[in-house]
């Protein structure tokens, strides 16, 4: 199937509504409501599970061997330690980035009385004070606090604002979407691939486009801490494909432009069947993509295989420089996977045997490694000559 055209704007704009909804791991209530009204919106009927995550079902001619799109709606953040008797906030990280990029970041703390603005600064903030030993100070998350913009001396005065031990805190993102389509701004992973699915939802209702078997939309709420897509998958699923990022960086191939296919993760290679028919898609459908390896990075895939799903998995990224800092991206990218999205779901499925969840050898998958040895192996007699 060719790829549907993608409303660059509509897709835009959902992102702008997303990166204004905090939404670290743990308190997405709010950013679940936006989704689901947006799907409902859009013609679907979503269901959520206990905790929050969705599923969205754009209905297929058959119910199995379903396809899944999956994102992550939540991001980094962080969470109070202890109150400091400076009046301050020592502060554990919720996910996995660096105290580099904390430092200057305004916040909001989400106490039981409301909600507070702050600022994280090092434990040595003014060179007025502390001249050089500004500069020495160590990075990491013991030399940061939260600087609480309220009346807060000590410890005491922190307790009377209603701030406890566990408090969320999320990071202001700070977007900036350029006239040149370059995006800057911090949790861009993954509202950019929330945004992606959403931009595919709406190309496939506009066009009214048919699919072979049912496309089950997924958005996780713990994906940075993890659990990510392990309690949404439904049974009937035999392939998934998940968005987020894609590291551009040194030693990497990711690009900021196109689509980035993940061969692996630091979980080991995806799917072998699934991968090359994405690339494939790209190929047919003239959309920019090159294939990358990431050895410190995990997805919603290794989480659902990680929970037992026997399912297919593949991972289809947008480049991102500085990933979990000041993250940058290009509206190229997104515009290129919602396409891809687009013809994946479409397309024709290939291995009718993953209906079942368990069959015989009858219809299994092949790789070109039989092949190879019919047709490239020498006889041992032949060896000697070469």
């Amino acid at each position: 199937m060719k790829r549907l055209p993608v409303d660059t704007d509509y897709l835009l704009a959902q992102l702008r509504h997303l990166l204004d909804i905090p939404s670290p791991t743990g308190y997405t209530d709010t950013i679940v409501r936006h989704v689901t009204g947006e799907l409902e919106r859009l013609g679907l009927g979503p269901e959520l599970t206990r905790r929050g995550a969705i599923r969205a079902i754009y209905q297929g001619r058959e119910a199995r061997p379903a396809r899944a799109i999956i994102t992550h709606v939540d991001t980094l953040g962080a969470q109070v330690k202890l109150l400091k008797d400076n009046g301050r906030l020592e502060l554990v990280p919720i996910g996995h980035w660096s105290a580099r990029f904390a430092e200057g970041a305004r916040v909001c703390v989400f106490s039981e009385n409301g909600v507070y603005r702050g600022t994280i600064l090092p434990l040595k903030a003014s060179g007025h004070a502390f001249n050089d030993e500004v500069n020495a100070l160590p990075i990491g998350w013991p030399y940061v606090e939260l600087r609480i913009d309220a009346l807060a001396r000590d410890a005491s005065d922190v307790r009377r604002l209603g701030i406890e031990v566990g408090d969320t805190i999320a990071i202001d993102p700070q977007p900036e979407f350029l006239d040149n389509g370059f995006i800057v701004s911090r949790h861009l992973d993954n509202k950019a691939g929330v945004a992606v699915s959403l931009a595919s939802v709406e190309a496939l209702i506009r066009a009214g486009a048919e699919t072979a078997v049912d496309i089950h939309f997924l958005f996780s709420i713990a994906e940075e801490v993890g659990i990510g897509a392990a309690a949404v998958l439904a049974p009937e699923v035999a392939a998934m494909v998940t968005i987020d990022n894609g590291t551009t960086a040194p030693g990497q191939n990711s690009d900021e432009f196109g689509v980035t296919v993940a061969m692996a993760d630091q979980t080991g290679p995806f799917d072998y069947h699934l991968t090359r028919k994405l690339v494939q898609l790209c190929r047919d459908n003239d959309i920019r993509h090159q294939k990358d390896v990431f050895r410190f990075y995990r997805s919603d895939s290794a989480s659902a295989l990680e929970a037992g799903h026997d399912v297919r998995t593949a991972l289809i990224t947008f480049g991102v420089d500085a990933s979990h800092g000041y993250e940058r991206i290009h509206s190229h990218a997104l515009r290129s996977l919602a396409e891809l999205v687009t013809a994946y779901v479409t397309s024709a499925v290939e291995i009718d045997r993953d209906a079942a969840e368990t069959s015989g050898i009858s219809g299994f998958t092949r790789q070109p490694s039989e092949e190879a040895e019919e047709a490239h192996v020498l006889p041992e007699d032949k060896i000697g000559e070469m």
